[in-house]
């Protein structure tokens, strides 16, 4: 994925992403290495960006306490 996509995605879309992307996984046997690599790195970069929108959201609601 683009990282200007990514920047575009908000938090339940890369999850949907990313369920999407497991699914496929799941169910193709027929990826080669490089479509699962392909997929896999994706997954990857959209869960770092979900983690780091739970964190940040996470220091906001830690700062109002």
């Amino acid at each position: 994925m683009e990282k200007e996509n990514k920047n575009n995605l908000s938090y339940d879309e890369a999850m949907a992403r990313v369920e999407t992307i497991v699914r496929q996984l799941e169910q193709s046997e027929a990826l080669s290495m490089d479509e699962y690599r392909t997929l896999a790195t994706e997954a990857k970069d959209l869960l770092s960006f979900c983690r780091a929108q739970l964190e940040k959201d996470q220091s906001l609601f830690t700062q109002s306490d």
